[in-house]
Parts: C-alpha cells; structure tokens; sequence
C-alpha cells in the first residue's frame, strides 16, 4: 500500500533541494511540459511533484534516457538541444547545442555513451555521458553526391551497439561503439521507403522499422544479422480503403504481451495482434479510433490504447486474453503519453489540453492522483533506466 500523498509531500519536495539528504531514484521521473521548455520532477511513491527544471530549449517531441543509476536524465530536444540533468539535486547539470534538428536518443549498454539522431544535419552524434564531450560523429551519408540523410529510429542494443534508420535512402545501420577507437558501420539497403519511426523489441533481439512510403515493416534480427532485413506484415500502413491519417502512430508504443506483439494500425481504428515468433499477424482488436501509442501493463494482462485526434480524450483498455476492449476511460482533451510505473499497478497519463497529469489504479481505473503541469507531453519513469531500447 502506498503513503498517502499528503504526509509525504512535505518531506519529498525539500529532498532534491538539500545535497546532504539521502534518497534512492527508483521512483522518481520526469513529466515534459513542453510549451515552457521545462520538466517537472515526479515521485511515484506518493504521486506528487517535487519541483522544476527550467532551460531546455524546445521541447516539442522531446524524449529522455536515464543513466544505469537512476539519477541524470538525458533530453533530447527538438530543437538539437541535448541536455543532462540531476534528478537528485533538480539542477540542469549541462546544455548542448548539438545539431539543428534533432529526434530522439539512446544510451549504450554500459551507460558511458549518449547518442542522438539528427534530421539536420543528419547522421548520429555520440557523447560521452558522464561530461557530454563529443565521442563520434556518424555522418548518414549516401549515394555518389554525398548527400546526407535524416536519421530516425535510434535505440541501443547488446553490445554497445546503436541501431538507426535513414530516411531519404531507405537503410539500416549498425554502429558497434564496443571499441571507441574503431567503430563499427553495417549497413542494410533497400529495406522500403522513408522509413519513419522504429523499435527493438524489449529482449534486444529483433529491431523493426515502419516504412512511410510504402506497406509492410522491415525486421532486422540482431542475432543474425548476416540474414540481413526481410519484410513482415506486408499490409501493415495505409492497407485497404484507408482512412485520413491523422497522426501516425509510434512504434516504440508497441506492447508485447507473452508471445503476441500489439500494434497501431494505421489510418483504421484497429489494434493489430501478431505472433512474436512467426511475426504474422493473428488478429485484430477494433478500437474508438486511430490509435497511438499501445502500451502493455508490465505483467502483460492489459494494454491500453490512446488515440489521434478527434479521439484523443479517451483511453481504451485491451484484454489480452480475450482480445477484447474491456475498459474505456475520458481522462481530457489532447491525451498525449502513458507511462506505468515498474509493476504495474498505477498508469500515468498526460492530458496536455486540460494541463494535468492524471494517475490511475489499473485494477480498479480509479484516479489516484492529478497534477497540474504546463502542456504535459511525454513522462519517463526512471525504471527505463533498466531496460533495452528505453
């Protein structure tokens, strides 16, 4: 059972701000308010906020990445901006202007090395975590003129390894950062049109990349990658008499459940079910409207569903056994992100439009607790710190 808010909070807003005071990271996250460049530093304990951190620069679309212990988040912003900060402290620790255009990160393995994917200039740039000194500079460099392609997808992978997409050229690459004085490129061409977005599946093992320009999703399997990329769900996209793509939806919010993966249909209110081992697909689960991200509760026994305007005030709760939906909830208008905490049992959820942050039971879908914030986008929970590809 957890304290009650109200006794805690006193004592757990004052905490980041006294170095000498002795607290552990575990439950501690951020929440993104991204019109005001700014964090809001969370607890899941008690479910409050313990204070801000200001001068990130533009936050729209930003992601964050945890170090091995919890305690520095690393952002990503829009905007190039890469940023470390010190949960314990709530101090911006270092700023950077990497690039002019930037979408998203990853942490190696070992948690030594930060790497960023670009759209301008393109490529991948590393960084050193502990001091966010430049490591690598990865130019995504293709074709006899030597143009540069936007970079989208980026996660870490076994081995102190990141694994990315092209954009412009349709590719895949494997950068080995095992050996810092001789990295590593593989490199998988023709695997579709402008891939968009991508995933590596939570044991590391298989990386897929959405393609834009055409139906289907590119598999690279990291064990084997002599095998080299092959195609799956060959009507995955636009598929038949599509309907308008309001948004299209995010590959890291795929949920794996057991041996079935959840997906996003797009342009159709469906969520797609498909077998992990044989990557065919074996259902569909009809939903309120074009969903956007599908999470699985850590045990795999639900996973829920937000959704693309003009259904992005409801939520929808998916049985996976049954395939059923079984729950709907109507947290507000412009619901943008879920977060569960590491077992499971409360969800957190941003409703940039009512400017809060809700947190549910997931037993019960009673709400816990609700906190203000300044057009709250995307929450990381400092468990991440602990898994692949997050």
């Amino acid at each position: 059972m957890k304290t009650p808010a109200r006794f805690l909070a006193p004592l757990l807003v004052l905490l980041p701000l006294h170095a000498g005071a002795e607290r552990g990271t575990g439950d501690l996250g951020i929440v993104v308010e991204r019109a005001a460049g700014r964090l809001q530093l969370i607890e899941t304990s008690g479910n409050t906020a313990l204070g801000s951190i200001e001068g990130l620069g533009d936050l729209s679309h930003a992601s964050a990445v945890f170090s091995r212990d919890g305690r520095y988040a690393f952002v990503f912003g829009r905007d190039g901006g890469l940023s470390k900060v010190d949960l314990l402290t709530a101090r911006l620790v270092k700023h950077i202007q990497q690039a002019g255009n930037s979408i998203g990160g990853a942490i190696s393995q070992d948690g030594r090395l930060v790497a960023v994917s670009n759209y301008e200039p393109g490529g991948v740039r590393v960084f050193d975590a502990e001091t966010l000194d430049p490591v690598a500079d990865i130019p995504a460099v293709y074709g006899t003129e030597g143009k540069t392609s936007k970079v989208i997808g980026l996660v870490d992978a076994p081995g102190n390894r990141f694994v990315f997409s092209l954009w412009d050229v349709g590719e895949i690459w494997i950068a080995d950062l095992s050996d810092r004085t001789r990295i590593g490129i593989q490199k998988f061409t023709d695997i579709g049109r402008n891939p968009y977005d991508a995933l590596i599946t939570p044991d590391g093992r298989y990386y897929i990349a959405g393609l834009f320009g055409e139906d289907g999703l590119a598999l690279l399997d990291l064990w084997h990658p002599q095998a080299g990329v092959r195609r799956i769900l060959p009507g995955y996209g636009k598929g038949e008499q599509p309907l308008p793509v309001y948004k299209m939806p995010h590959l890291e919010g795929w949920a794996v459940a057991g041996r079935r993966a959840f997906l996003p249909a797009v342009g159709r209110h469906e969520v797609l079910v498909v077998d992990t081992d044989t990557w065919a697909e074996v259902g569909r689960v009809p939903v309120k409207g074009q969903p956007v991200f599908v999470m699985a509760r850590p045990d795999g026994r639900q996973v829920w569903v937000n959704f693309a305007f003009p259904d992005n005030r409801h939520i929808q709760v998916i049985d996976t056994e049954t395939l059923r939906p079984i729950h709907a909830l109507e947290p507000g208008p412009g619901v943008l992100h879920m977060e569960f905490e590491p077992r499971g049992e409360e969800v957190w959820v941003s409703v940039r439009d009512a400017g809060r942050v809700e947190v549910y039971d997931t037993a019960t879908l009673e709400r816990k607790a609700s906190l203000p914030a300044d057009k709250p986008s995307g929450i990381f929970l400092t468990a991440r710190a602990q898994r692949i590809g997050l």
